[in-house]
């Protein structure tokens, strides 16, 4: 038989970390993962849109690290030293560097804010850019209220922002889509 993937235990409004403990389901500890786990299916459905096999990579890498990230938030930062979660590292961060520098060499100097559209996989990319973003207010919120968060957690999501970013002006000018500046009424 197969496993249910229901299991009836959160129908009261609450939901159990990783070691057990149990929490609401509005705590910030579970908006925060789950703001992650949207982030990655937005990456995943980005994914879906591109053809460059390069990009698609490192998208994937992303889509681990996310998982990474993911199962750090949703752990019981008071038993994890005892449990095998996998640790996010500085080498995670580099590489979205070295990425975002690769990108920006071929691109044109951005002389204008620019609005998200033109291409699906454009516009793809700007919806994960955002959630990113939220899945790192939510990290700084969970610090700020004095709840465990790996400092790195929010270090890689901040730059994983900008990469997205740079992604999708790279996904545009590969797809030789122009971009399209904000002109602010005057």
């Amino acid at each position: 038989m197969a496993l249910k993937i229901y299991t009836k235990t959160g129908d009261l409004g609450k939901t159990s970390l990783i070691g057990g403990t149990k929490v609401p389901k509005s705590h910030i500890r579970i908006e925060s993962y789950g703001t992650v786990d949207e982030l990655n299916s937005f990456i995943g459905l980005l994914n879906d849109h591109l053809t460059h096999a390069h990009t698609k990579n490192v998208l994937k890498e992303v889509q681990d690290r996310l998982f990474t990230i993911g199962s750090s938030l949703a752990c019981d930062p008071d038993k994890e030293p005892s449990m095998k979660i996998p640790d996010l590292k500085e080498t995670d961060i580099t590489l979205l560097e070295k990425e975002i520098d690769n990108m920006n060499d071929e691109l044109p100097v951005m002389k204008h804010f620019i609005l998200p559209g033109g291409h699906p996989a454009v516009s793809t990319a700007h919806i994960a850019r955002c959630v990113c973003r939220r899945a790192e207010r939510n990290c700084v919120n969970m610090k700020e209220n004095d709840l465990f968060v790996d400092p790195l957690v929010i270090k890689y999501l901040n730059r994983l922002s900008d990469y997205l970013f740079v992604v999708a002006r790279y996904i545009g000018h590969l797809s030789k889509v122009a971009e399209i500046p904000w002109k602010p009424r005057t």
